[in-house]
């Protein structure tokens, strides 16, 4: 029986069983509370620090409590953002995913020298996001996750310019002692066994506090496969005494046999999560948290499309080792009728990957062809003189901390003038080290100091910024509010090391040790002249110069800066039309910080900002079985920044034109009968530029104009001399280009029936999604050469049943083994004859078990 039949026939049983139970629920109507999560009661959010019903929170925000993300077997990201139609997200590997919001995407984000995320991403009160991508914290014993669209740079702050994202732990509980338990074990087609390990455990301790204690271990199955495969690279050419060419020495073929494996990418996720509560006294309560995570992923998470399905050649070992911990405490209490918040928190991660780097050499290898390829342009070579396989490995390591601390203060929810007010202040630091190895590598061609590392980056980032926020609702009248708010900000970014090639490394004349500040000079962005004294006073330990910082006058060196200060307004006015009816309007407005790029040439890049208005209602009809909340929205996102790769394929960041984002989001929740939800939301993204995109080549003039001439200022023995150059200047993407990523269209619906036989509950459910195709790249010919993102529709299906406090459940994920293509890749600027094409899980069976106590 194939798959299809399969889940048509599961699907179609276990309907026709539920007929009985069916009928006769229909005699028993149920209403759904205002902002209800399936379990039928009322859900709080928090999502303008203060605790209301949903339906009375005039902002688009989509909430998935605790019952459904169980009922959804929701367990990292990518489940929970498939649920949110207004998210949408580029993702290479496990803990590598960057988010946006809203078509807010111009792609290329989240290279560790690039811009900051457009998406703030929070972990209780305390923001998680960081330059590298989305933390992947595993969702088990979660509250909600709250899904905030559009600005929030009020209440949010710089990372929050498009969106925020709100991960809600359950907490502490003084009122018992109970646990939960949650076992599966599941199997991907044509690919491996996985399964989890998960519990939780809450207790009162004395009268006056509680401890709860949450632990997993998830093993993800692996499902693309590493085949054979060889590459050949060109010997060097023989020339006579005329240099003419009249032969080649024999050429360097490679095999991965060793490396050969079916299941080549596989993850293993351990973790855990304590938190301690205590009452003060009868104002004041402290809670204190710690949650750390170890995820360790083998082979790559993309396949070759040149190749087939799921299938690879890598020739080089592949992995990531990607762990985090937090500690965060929350103070809250009152004074008078006041109540005082304190949240701080602080974290580090480290990430340490290894990546097969051999695309980079077979693309050279064809670029150079006419020239007699690789080995006969740039210089291979062992300690003995012999040309070697020209094949790189990348090891990476990025460690990151991170700091903060928010103070506020609100007055009462019932006066008819209230407020909320607080400052914000983070500190996160970022030491960046990309090691591009090639094996047996002589001294020569290596990076001084780092013999066999062709190419390095070793730089630290420091990322600062502090605000004051506040936001005043006035009740002009029992049914009409006004509130205005806004955000004081500053930011102070910095980055200082090394990248690039080594000297006398013929590849290194526009990066690396012979661009770096030296004793002759001192033009803080201009060539250095290699035969003075490299400086390295200020400099990062363990880099042979610097080549990206400020040289000061006696000589020592510091980071580049980039500063700025600003302020994000918001307005915002609701109706209360009926009971069961709001109606709201907002204008606000998000920021994104400005930086710095790492090639001398090209200045810093400026600040992006995103304006928004939008109108939308949230309703309660049918006797409250209905909720139907919407909004439209209509943004304009002013001189965005965008990424690309740019000379020797590392990244530059300029900013765009402007871009116009309109759309429309939708969420319905339905209780039709006793024991039957269901669920449905969606949405609809326009995003175009407003005018051309032009092929900038370090340079921020440029004008779309065919040619552009850059000027650099370069020294030899103390003595400058300028260089001018001509660069592509043409139409990268003309007025009306659709920003990338983000499809047209996105959906999700869910449907779950349960009834009662006895003391058991069985059940069934579905749950679908769907979402249109989307380009690749802002760029037209870069988005045609890489491939465009096919939509995809994927159905979930599900059948238990429930009995005193067990919980038993066989499921069937993708089941139509819908290959959807969450992203698309090039390993390189020039690599375009190998994309690669980042899947869902296939399809996958498993059985759940779980209790509670």
């Amino acid at each position: 029986m194939n798959a299809r039949r399969l889940t048509t026939t599961l699907l179609t049983s276990t309907m026709l069983a539920t007929l009985p139970a069916f009928a006769f629920a229909q005699s028993a109507p149920t209403t759904v509370t205002a902002g209800s999560d399936s379990e039928g009661i009322e859900v709080i959010v928090t999502a303008q620090k203060r605790s209301q019903r949903l339906q009375d929170v005039p902002i688009s925000i989509q909430v998935l409590g605790t019952k459904k993300l169980d009922e959804l077997n929701i367990s990292n990201f990518n489940d929970f953002a498939a649920q949110l139609p207004s998210v949408s997200f580029q993702t290479s590997s496990p803990g590598s995913t960057k988010v946006y919001f809203r078509g807010v995407a111009s792609g290329g984000d989240g290279n560790h020298s690039g811009s900051l995320p457009s998406v703030g991403i929070y972990l209780d009160e305390q923001p998680v996001t960081t330059i590298d991508g989305a933390l992947d914290v595993h969702v088990y014993d979660i509250a909600r996750i709250e899904s905030l669209a559009g600005p929030q740079g009020t209440l949010y702050g710089a990372s929050s310019e498009a969106g925020t994202l709100r991960i809600i732990t359950n907490k502490p509980d003084m009122t018992g002692t109970y646990g939960r338990f949650d076992s599966e074990v599941n199997k991907v087609t044509d690919g491996g066994m996985g399964g989890q390990l998960e519990g939780m455990f809450n207790t009162p301790i004395g009268s006056k506090a509680a401890l709860r204690l949450v632990g997993w271990y998830d093993h993800d199955a692996g499902y693309i496969d590493n085949i054979p495969g060889t590459r050949t690279f060109q010997g060097l050419q023989i020339k006579d005494e005329q240099e003419n060419i009249t032969g080649y020495l024999p050429g360097i073929t490679v095999y991965n046999n060793q490396l050969v494996k079916k299941d080549y990418n596989d993850t293993d996720v351990v973790g855990g999560r304590a938190a301690l509560k205590v009452d003060l006294d009868d104002n004041w309560t402290t809670t204190a948290t710690i949650i750390a995570q170890d995820t360790k992923s083998h082979g790559t998470y993309a396949y070759d499309s040149s190749l087939g399905d799921l299938q690879v050649q890598r020739f080089f070992p592949e992995s990531g080792h990607d762990r985090f911990a937090q500690a965060a405490l929350t103070v809250q209490g009152k004074i008078g009728n006041f109540d005082l918040t304190y949240a701080g928190a602080y974290m580090e991660r480290k990430v340490n990957t290894q990546s097969d780097y051999t695309d980079y050499a077979e693309a050279y290898e064809a670029y150079y062809a006419s020239d007699g390829g690789l080995a006969n342009v740039q210089s291979f070579k062992d300690n003995d003189g012999n040309t070697i396989d020209p094949r790189q490995t990348i090891f990476g390591t990025d460690k990151f901390t991170k700091q903060s601390h928010e103070f506020r203060i609100a007055s009462p929810t019932t006066d008819r003038l209230r407020f909320v007010a607080g400052a914000f202040y983070q500190y996160q630091t970022h030491d960046i080290l990309q090691d591009y190895q090639v094996p047996n590598l002589g001294v020569d061609g290596s990076v001084n100091g780092w013999e066999g590392t062709l190419w390095l980056t070793k730089q630290s980032r420091i990322d600062r910024d502090a605000a004051i926020f506040g936001e005043v609702s006035f009740d002009i009248t029992p049914k009409l509010t006004l509130t205005a708010g806004g955000r004081s900000f500053t930011y102070d970014n910095s980055l200082i090391g090394f990248f690039g090639f080594g000297n006398p490394n013929a590849l290194g004349a526009s990066t690396g040790v012979r661009r770096c500040f030296t004793t002759d000079t001192y033009g803080v962005d201009n060539p250095k002249d290699p035969t003075g004294t490299l400086l390295t006073k200020g400099g990062i330990e363990g880099t042979p110069c610097t080549d990206l910082g400020v040289q000061s006058a006696d000589g020592s060196i510091s980071p580049k800066h980039a500063k700025g200060s600003g302020f994000s307004p918001k307005v915002n006015l609701s109706w209360k039309a009926t009971p069961s009816l709001m109606l709201y309007g907002t204008y606000s407005k998000g920021f994104r910080p400005g930086g710095i790029n790492r090639r001398a040439s090209v200045p810093n890049y400026a600040p992006d900002y995103l304006s928004n208005v939008e109108f939308g209602w949230k309703a309660t009809l049918f006797n409250k079985t209905v909720h139907l909340n919407g909004a439209l929205y209509d943004q304009k996102w002013e001189s965005f920044q965008f990424a690309f790769l740019g000379q020797n394929s590392f990244t530059e960041i300029h900013n765009g034109p402007d871009a116009d984002i309109k759309g429309l989001e939708m969420d319905l929740a339905w209780v039709p009968m006793q024991g039957l939800t269901i669920g449905a939301s969606g949405a609809l993204t326009n995003a175009k530029t407003t005018s051309n995109l032009c092929a900038y080549e370090g340079d921020s003039n440029a004008d779309c104009s065919g040619t552009i001439t850059t000027h650099e200022t370069q020294y030899k023995d103390g003595v400058a001399t300028d260089v001018y150059a001509p660069h592509e200047d043409s139409i990268a993407a003309p007025i009306g280009t659709r920003l990338p990523i983000t499809p047209q269209v996105k959906l999700a619906a869910n449907a779950r029936y349960s009834w009662d036989v006895g003391k058991y509950s069985p059940y069934w459910q579905i749950d679908a999604t769907y979402q249109s195709g989307a380009s690749t790249d802002i760029r037209v010919a870069q988005a045609e050469a890489l491939g465009r993102l096919r939509g995809f529709k994927v159905v979930n299906l599900a059948v238990g049943v429930e009995w005193d406090t067990w919980t038993l459940e066989a499921y069937l994920r993708n089941a139509f083994n819908e290959r959807a293509e969450l992203s698309r890749y090039v390993q390189c600027s020039i690599c375009y004859q190998r994309n690669y094409i980042v899947p869902n899980t296939p399809q996958t069976f498993g059985v759940r078990l779980g209790s509670s106590f």
